[in-house]
């Protein structure tokens, strides 16, 4: 492999022009040869058997060169890489030039990693406010236990609101069915708000046995424009009304739902875990601050199709979550929520560009402060993520690669010295130093998730057509 040429297109692009020898080339077509000679028939020879030569003068000379060039140019692009020492975040376009059996010469057009010029990432100021938890906070989490743990018995008077209700409908629009408006013992809790508005408070005095209608009219942004803005009227019969009962809220409940004794204990543990939770909150926020500041004082040119790579990671991030919460595909979701794809990565593409900058200056602070990761970090960190997750250290291992561990945290140690030498005040009082985030494992970079292996680069053609690497 030779580099012929290197050229800087344009900020962030860069052309290699790469020379594959004919040292190189031979063995390639040796293996496409080996690769393709069983499924040619030669008159004379046996399936498989036909000579390299006789094949090449009976179908041409270049019969092999697409395979041998999908052999062996990856090797060669990946080897050019090396010695310009060029850093690539995207597939290469990648264009043959000319090429024999003594070997060929291709573009390879890679869009590289941007040089970041830091601003101020040391001695930062932000202000902290002061955690505080709230009485009413605590007995809203109070009443949320008494209602998980409360029971539902069956009562024979009209429903009130909180009761849930048993009942049949049918809906009709102009005296015509539609669909998804008929349902047979449908169960429904009166003031969820999960009907359209004024439904449920037409149930409300309505006891079981009662044969009414409901008379409503459906919203002007409904999401079935054929019902949007509409008149309806749902003819009901209320089968069943379940009162929920809560326990008492004594000791007796504090034993039930807790390992504590008495309800000021109860009460107590729960300010405690709320007043946890928002100091996290506060902690995070701060961190968060600091690092918007630092990203508005770096100089960077990220190129697009970083943004692209890390707006694509999220979304499949999003359909992950969706499918384990509540089983669902992304497409269904906006479906369901009258958005689209494209809505939906522009509302997202300002939080990529934000998540593609803070890792360019974790990046960038750990290469200024000389920052790396050694082997007993590395080893410390998959033991703790091992117990946290209840799983051996030899199955985490396989889940969480090493590099990608180790670039996080190095970036990790590139947030503290962000947090550890910030001056933050509570309110003015004071100069507490903000404490840097946990270590969170991930195999894969930030923003660089998109950031290509060599080896998934695209196959080229032997033509002298540009490719795209989305080809």
């Amino acid at each position: 492999m030779r580099v012929v040429s290197q050229e800087v297109l344009e900020k962030n692009r860069t052309e290699l022009v790469i020379e594959v020898t004919e040292a190189e080339f031979q063995p390639a077509l040796e293996r496409a040869y080996r690769k393709n000679v069983g499924r040619m028939n030669v008159p004379g020879f046996r399936k498989g058997k036909a000579p390299r030569k006789m094949l090449e003068r009976m179908y041409g000379e270049g019969v092999f060169f697409e395979d041998a060039v999908n052999d062996s140019y990856l090797r060669a692009y990946r080897d050019a890489l090396t010695e310009t020492g060029l850093d690539p975040v995207d597939h290469p376009d990648i264009e043959i030039m000319e090429i024999a059996g003594t070997g060929y010469t291709f573009k390879a057009a890679v869009t590289t990693r941007p040089k970041v010029k830091l601003g101020q990432y040391k001695g930062l100021s932000a202000v902290q406010p002061p955690v505080a938890v709230g009485g009413a906070e605590v007995e809203e989490e109070i009443g949320r236990l008494r209602l998980r743990n409360a029971s539902v018995q069956t009562v024979e008077r009209p429903a009130q609101t909180g009761d849930a209700v048993v009942f049949d409908f049918a809906g009709s629009v102009d005296g015509a069915a539609f669909e998804g408006g008929t349902a047979e013992r449908h169960e429904l809790k009166l003031g969820s708000g999960q009907f359209i508005p004024g439904f449920e408070e037409q149930i409300e005095g309505k006891a079981a046995g009662a044969e009414f209608d409901v008379n409503v009219t459906f919203p002007e942004e409904y999401h079935a424009p054929e019902l949007a803005g509409k008149a309806a009227v749902f003819r009901c019969l209320l089968h069943e009304v379940k009162e929920t009962l809560q326990p008492d809220l004594d000791d007796e409940f504090a034993k039930d739902v807790s390992e504590f004794d008495t309800l000021e204990e109860l009460r107590a543990s729960i300010r405690e875990g709320i007043r946890e939770t928002r100091a996290d909150e506060a902690k995070n926020a701060l961190e968060e601050a600091l690092l918007d500041q630092v990203i508005a004082g770096m100089e960077v040119d990220v190129p697009d199709v970083m943004i692209d790579n890390q707006l694509e990671e999220m979304l499949r991030d999003m359909e992950y979550h969706l499918r384990g919460r509540i089983r669902i595909d992304l497409d269904a979701y906006l479906s369901m929520t009258g958005g689209t794809l494209e809505g939906l990565k522009a509302e997202r593409r300002p939080a990529a560009e934000r998540q593609v900058k803070a890792a360019l200056a974790f990046e960038a602070i750990a290469e200024a402060e000389g920052l790396s990761v050694t082997d007993e970090e590395l080893e410390a960190e998959y033991a703790k993520l091992a117990e946290s997750y209840g799983i051996d250290v030899d199955t985490i291992k396989k889940q969480v690669g090493r590099e990608g561990l180790s670039y996080d945290l190095r970036s990790l140690k590139a947030s503290r010295i962000i947090t550890d030498t910030a001056a933050v005040t509570q309110d003015g009082a004071g100069k507490p130093k903000a404490k840097p985030k946990t270590a969170k494992a991930s195999a894969k970079k930030a923003a660089a998730d998109g950031e290509p292996k060599p080896e998934a680069a695209p196959k080229p053609k032997t033509t002298t057509k540009k490719r795209s690497a989305s080809e």
